[in-house]
């Protein structure tokens, strides 16, 4: 969601507390939106957070004399990740959230990175197709077919589910379409962040208020779900961009993309300890099927590779040799 940014040669004590902070505000992100939809629709719990997200970039951008971008065809681009990439899967997470556990999805945004992959190489052309990528596909979708309980029977729990993979789904679509059309064109990364907010407000809004009507007032809801509101829309929506921008200019995308893997275990453990979620076994063993097969993917994992014999050297072979 950045432009490329050549990394500083920082110490960890410059990016890991930022790092740790976006591991714990994207992981309990799942509880806060577990909170919301109890007391209000599932869209507004979407639409609000986009809102107040998009006023806290705004806010750091003007704090460091960030512009949004001027170029309309910028904004054209932004059209696809902001409804795409925010509005929808905000939408869906919250709708999925409504009918599973928070720790459920948790579990399936960690499922991310898998999609990105054929739409990055495929669709966008913003990477290689490589046999690492084949079989990590394969091996995560394993995984995903495991968390998924495929067999079970439909319901609730299915619909729900579905609704989380398919807002994973959407970040991976979106993630390799900015890459590809965004990046790289002398915008600042906060900037596409906030325009993109700003395009996903501006459709989200109108879509709550034709569905759900008007959004709950202040007076209509606990101070619970209140604060789980603003803990999502200003940290989990903005303040979490902003640190995660200073991880990846001082250590570099790879090491922020490890929070990823990370995620799914705060999810997990405040969705158990908090909400009193319980844990079935086909979840952990998926979501750790799903990151190995990621993880194979991405090259962190090194497939062995077969050492040719060699081949025994002959007088013919010998003679044959010219200095």
């Amino acid at each position: 969601m950045t432009a490329p940014i050549a990394p500083d040669k920082g110490s960890s004590a410059v990016w890991l507390p930022a790092f740790a902070a976006n591991v714990l505000i994207w992981g309990a992100s799942f509880v806060f939106i577990k909170y919301g939809v109890l007391e209000m629709p599932a869209i507004w719990v979407g639409a609000i957070r986009i809102v107040l997200g998009a006023i806290t970039l705004l806010v750091i951008m003007v704090l460091l004399k960030a512009r949004l971008p001027r170029d309309p065809k910028m904004w054209a681009h932004l059209i696809v990740p902001g409804v795409i990439g925010v509005a929808v899967p905000f939408t869906l997470f919250p709708l999925g959230e409504e009918r599973v556990p928070s720790l459920v999805a948790g579990i399936w945004n960690a499922t991310t990175a898998l999609w990105v992959l054929p739409f990055a190489v495929f669709v966008f052309r913003t990477e290689k197709f490589r046999v690492r990528s084949a079989l990590g596909l394969a091996l995560g979708f394993v995984g995903v077919l495991v968390v998924l309980g495929f067999w079970h029977s439909g319901g609730a729990d299915l619909t729900g589910q579905l609704m989380c993979a398919l807002a994973a789904f959407c970040y991976g679509v979106s993630i390799p379409y900015i890459k590809r059309f965004t990046t790289g064109r002398g915008v600042a990364g906060i900037s596409i962040a906030a325009g993109q907010s700003i395009v996903a407000a501006i459709a989200i809004v109108p879509a709550a208020l034709l569905s759900a009507g008007a959004p709950p007032t202040p007076g209509e809801l606990s101070l619970k779900a209140i604060g789980s509101m603003l803990a999502l829309g200003v940290f989990g929506s903005g303040v979490a961009f902003a640190l995660n921008m200073r991880v990846i200019t001082s250590a570099g995308a790879s090491t922020a993309a490890f929070v990823t893997y990370l995620v799914p275990l705060v999810a997990t453990t405040l969705g158990i300890v908090l909400l009193g979620e319980s844990l079935t076994w086909n979840l952990p063993v998926g979501a750790l099927v799903v990151l190995t097969g990621v993880a194979v993917a991405q090259g962190l994992i090194r497939l062995p590779r077969r050492t040719p014999e060699p081949v025994p050297e002959t007088p013919r072979s010998r003679d044959s040799v010219r200095v």
